[in-house]
């Protein structure tokens, strides 16, 4: 295992021509990134319109997937494990024409590593290289420098793509072969779950006892306990503003995914799966098109208490940098 954030000689031109499949609120972050760091990009999204403001940054937008197979390295970034399977190896997809294939697939989608594992293999029947490269962060850490990758997949192909992925990531870790880099997101997303939950409960329980949000929170992003997370996810807390940077269907699909590797892998995993029924309540709530941080609405209607937005200037910790 190793770790590596200096960018290799030549920059991002010296790993050729690239490819984007997948422009939503990440994809288009990241593609971004990615464009004004000098590449030669062409995009594709299933919805033209989400791809189109990349041209704004010199990138090509291509009317199919199929534009994209003479491309160099072709990244993906895409919502589930199906879409994976539908944009690489189904009908029109990257891999479909053996003949006709990028030298290395990077996907930086969060999907199962069964599927990872399938595409990989499928991959490798037609001479392409596969990383994984699942990402930590949203659109506005994207936008602020702070995004980071974990990869794993072949080594040289890994130190080839490598300019890359440090044009989009302030910091790229190396987990070794095949699909470990997969089960390293998952873990993460898991923790992501987890630490959102203890933070509604003690925000609430902060609330309770006489404090307003903003004060315990502006205490505990001080203390040794603060993070970059708890920080960026502050905002939401105090003003009760849920615009989406991740729903909760798709957080209760990494606690199955997680769930499913413990039972695999034989770890018992307590504090995981309690939280994974509480995010399961707010999918049924119906409020799926709002961000997790829904959960603290959730924890204080079990606590009895009506929460209020709160009128005070918060920090989120994520001023955009070049």
């Amino acid at each position: 295992m190793s770790e590596t954030t200096a960018a290799a000689p030549g920059g991002v031109t010296a790993a050729g021509s690239v490819g984007w499949i997948g422009t939503g609120r990440m994809g288009a972050a990241m593609a971004t990134r990615l464009a004004k760091a000098g590449a030669d990009l062409a995009v594709w999204n299933r919805t033209r319109s989400k791809a189109e403001p990349l041209a704004a940054h010199g990138a090509t937008v291509v009317d199919s997937i199929a534009d994209l197979r003479g491309r160099d390295v072709v990244f993906t970034m895409v919502s589930t494990s199906a879409d994976l399977e539908q944009v690489l190896t189904g009908d029109g997809g990257l891999i479909a024409d053996p003949a006709n294939v990028p030298a290395v697939v990077v996907d930086t989608s969060t999907v199962s590593t069964e599927t990872s594992e399938e595409m990989r293999a499928a991959c490798a029947v037609v001479g392409t290289q596969f990383l994984a490269s699942p990402v930590s962060g949203n659109g506005k850490v994207v936008a602020a420098g702070m995004l980071t990758l974990v990869t794993s997949g072949d080594e040289e192909t890994f130190t080839r793509v490598r300019p890359l992925l440090e044009a989009m990531a302030r910091h790229v870790t190396y987990v070794g072969d095949g699909d470990t880099a997969r089960l390293a997101k998952i873990c993460h997303n898991l923790m992501l779950g987890v630490v959102t939950q203890s933070l509604a409960e003690i925000t609430v329980l902060a609330e309770r006892g006489g404090m307003t949000r903003a004060a315990f929170l502006e205490f505990l992003n001080n203390s040794v306990m603060g993070s970059v997370f708890t920080r960026y996810k502050s905002p939401a807390f105090v003003h009760l503003d849920y615009t989406p940077t991740f729903t909760p269907v798709l957080l209760r699909k990494d606690f199955d995914l997680g769930l499913a590797a413990a039972r695999q892998l034989d770890v018992p995993m307590p504090i995981a799966a309690a939280t994974a029924q509480l995010v399961q309540e707010t999918v049924s709530s119906g409020r799926v098109a709002e961000d997790f941080a829904i959960l603290l609405d959730q924890q204080a209607a079990a606590s009895g208490l009506e929460l209020k937005p709160e009128d005070t200037p918060v920090d989120d910790g994520l001023t955009p940098q070049e």
